[in-house]
C-alpha cells in the first residue's frame, strides 16, 4: 500500500487572456471552464480536479487580474487575489507573444507579499519562434524569484505533462480531497449556465460584451429520461437583446443549438433546451444582481 500521496490546491492566474481555461480543459479532460477570445471570460474561481495513483491537484482558474471597471470587474480581481493566500502553489501564466506588459506587474507585486512556490508559465509557445523565448524568460526571472519556469502550449498540449510532474513534486503529503472520479467541484447547473455563455461570446463577437449572464430556471427529466433544461439569458440593454434574439430568432436558435450539444456531451442524456433573453439595465453595478447570480462581494 502506498504510504506517500501527494495532493494540493494550485491556483492558476495570470492577466485576460492568457489561456488559463485552455489549460485547465486540457489536464482535467473535459470542458469545465469557458474558452474565448474576450478578456475576463471567466467570472468565478472554477475548480478542476486531476487524481492519479499517487496524488491529487486541485487546480483553480481564477478570473483575470486586471483594472476592475464596474462592480463586478471588482468582484472578479478581488476573488482571483484572495486565491492567492488558500493554495499550496501558483502557476503564473503569461502569453509568450505578448511578453511583459504592466498587467503583470500589478502580478508580480501581489506575488511578493505571498508566501507560496510561483511557477511562471510561459503558454502559446507554439505560436512564437523558440529564439525569443530564452531573451522573455531571463527578463522575468530579473523580475521575481520563480520555483521554476516552464514554457508550455495548452492549446497543443506541448510540454504539459512535464509541468504536471514538476508541480506535483512540489505539493505536500496529504489525503485525497475529492473521489477519484470527479473532476470539478461545480455543480452541473453552473457548468450548463456556463456553456450557454460560452456560446454568446463566441457567435456575437463584439457585439455582446461581458454584460450577458445565464440564469438556469429549470431542470427536468421528461419522456424516456429526456431533460427539459429552461434558461435565461441577461443583458443590460435592448439593443443587445435585439441581437441576443437575431433575424426571426435565428441568433437564439445557433446558441441553442450549439449550447444543447455540449451540454448532451457533459449529461450524458438528450437535451430539450430552452432560452429566453431578458433585459436587467447594468446589473453588473448592482449588488442585489451580482449576489443573485453568485457574485457575492462579502465572500472575499
Amino acid at each position: 500500500m502506498k504510504t506517500n500521496y501527494n495532493s494540493g490546491f494550485i491556483a492558476i492566474i495570470g492577466r485576460p487572456n492568457v489561456g488559463k481555461s485552455t489549460f485547465m480543459n486540457r489536464v482535467i479532460g473535459q470542458k469545465i471552464a469557458i474558452m474565448s477570445d474576450k478578456a475576463q471570460t471567466t467570472r468565478n474561481k472554477i475548480q478542476g480536479v486531476l487524481t492519479d495513483e499517487d496524488s491529487q491537484m486541485v487546480f483553480i482558474d481564477t478570473p483575470g487580474i486586471h483594472k476592475p471597471k464596474h462592480r463586478l470587474g471588482d468582484f472578479m480581481v478581488k476573488m482571483a487575489e484572495s486565491t492567492l493566500n488558500e493554495v499550496d502553489a501558483i502557476m503564473f501564466m503569461i502569453d509568450a507573444r505578448e511578453g511583459y506588459g504592466r498587467g503583470d506587474q500589478y502580478i508580480i507585486d501581489r506575488l511578493e507579499k505571498v508566501k507560496k512556490p510561483v511557477f511562471l508559465i510561459v503558454n502559446k509557445i507554439d505560436l512564437v519562434h523558440p529564439d525569443e523565448l530564452l531573451p522573455l524568460i531571463d527578463f522575468y526571472r530579473e523580475k521575481y524569484e520563480f520555483e521554476e519556469i516552464v514554457p508550455v502550449s495548452a492549446l497543443q498540449g506541448n510540454n504539459v505533462d512535464h509541468l504536471l510532474d514538476v508541480l506535483k513534486q512540489h505539493l505536500p503529503e496529504g489525503p485525497q480531497y475529492y473521489p477519484k472520479d470527479q473532476v470539478t467541484d461545480h455543480p452541473e447547473r453552473f457548468i450548463i449556465s456556463e456553456l450557454i455563455r460560452e456560446k454568446v461570446l463566441h457567435l456575437t463577437e463584439e457585439e455582446i460584451p461581458h454584460s450577458v449572464a445565464v440564469r438556469i430556471e429549470n431542470i427536468e427529466k421528461r419522456n424516456q429520461g429526456k431533460l427539459l433544461i429552461q434558461a435565461t439569458i441577461i443583458t443590460e440593454r435592448a439593443s443587445q437583446k435585439g441581437i441576443l434574439i437575431g433575424k426571426k430568432g435565428s441568433m437564439l436558435k445557433a446558441i441553442g443549438k450549439k449550447a444543447r450539444e455540449e451540454i448532451e456531451v457533459l449529461l450524458g442524456t438528450q437535451v430539450y433546451l430552452e432560452l429566453w433573453v431578458k433585459v436587467q439595465k447594468d446589473w453588473r453595478n448592482k449588488q442585489r444582481q451580482l449576489d443573485e447570480f453568485g457574485f457575492k462581494h462579502d465572500e472575499y
